[in-house]
């Protein structure tokens, strides 16, 4: 997947000009496993309760927004933690449609996809941009978090179109959107152009990609073939990793704030 910057800054930390993750590959690792873990969370409180599964992810998503806008810049376990909370909700959005509305899943698809091109119409026309780099607004980091979670019930109902409609099952569709994923990430490496269109591209990408593992490790040995863990194991299994993983992003940005402060703070000694 690309890393969208050739930008030292950005290429490796967030500075003042945007209030995003910095795009690398410590993102799209933890992007995937965000994926992952929001459809096994998901997939197992429906189980219990659909209004539960509503319940508590809504909670969990304005919560975690609340505490990422409060912030006003980059801070990696608020804005992974939005990410997550983000990724449970919109795979309750997308499983609920399907089924209380009793919406098929290539219409939930293009449904989904006409509302993340109308998001991002609406946020180019207004701001001009669609760029990553640039979220250094609060109105710019709405439309941010409206296109991600967009992105995120698209992909939840492209990766449940090709595992049940199109029976290809959960592993196929790993391999199906692995090779899919490939396609943005050569694409930026051969062009050196466009990466807004790539980034968002590989975005989307990621979710049915996640959401079909975490289903192929929880979901039971028949139907679509999955290995029968549960989605309440392999949810406990993908929140510790997420969270070792969001660790060593906060950690890594503490270090790279710090060796940014240092010269600084070393001229102004002088």
């Amino acid at each position: 997947m690309p890393v969208v910057s050739h930008h030292p800054a950005r290429a490796d930390f967030a500075t003042a000009a945007s209030w995003v993750a910095p795009v690398g590959a410590l993102f799209w690792i933890i992007k995937l496993v965000s994926t992952a873990f929001g459809e096994a969370a998901s997939d197992g409180l429906a189980k219990q309760s659909p209004v539960l599964a509503v319940a508590v992810g809504g909670l969990l998503l304005v919560a975690a927004l609340l505490w990422q806008l409060r912030t006003r810049g980059f801070v990696p376990v608020r804005y992974w933690t939005a990410v997550a909370a983000v990724a449970v909700f919109g795979t309750v959005l997308a499983d609920g449609v399907h089924v209380v509305l009793g919406f098929s899943y290539p219409l939930t698809s293009v449904l989904y996809a006409a509302a993340t091109a109308a998001v991002f119409w609406l946020w180019h026309r207004t701001e001009g941009t669609l760029s990553m780099h640039d979220i250094n607004t609060t109105r710019r980091e709405l439309f941010y978090w409206a296109a991600v979670m967009c992105t995120f019930a698209l992909g939840t109902a492209v990766g449940d179109l090709t595992a049940a409609t199109l029976k290809l099952g959960y592993w196929p569709s790993v391999v199906l959107f692995a090779v899919a994923i490939a396609v943005p990430a050569i694409g930026w490496r051969v062009t050196g152009r466009h990466e807004v269109f790539w980034f968002w591209f590989a975005y989307v990408l990621t979710r049915p990609l996640g959401a079909s593992i975490a289903d192929g490790f929880a979901k039971p040995t028949s139907g679509p073939h999955g290995l029968g863990i549960g989605d309440f194991p392999v949810t406990l299994d993908l929140g510790i990793v997420l969270a070792v993983l969001i660790a060593v992003a906060q950690r890594v940005y503490v270090a790279q704030t710090r060796d940014q402060l240092e010269p600084s703070v070393e001229v102004t000694a002088r």
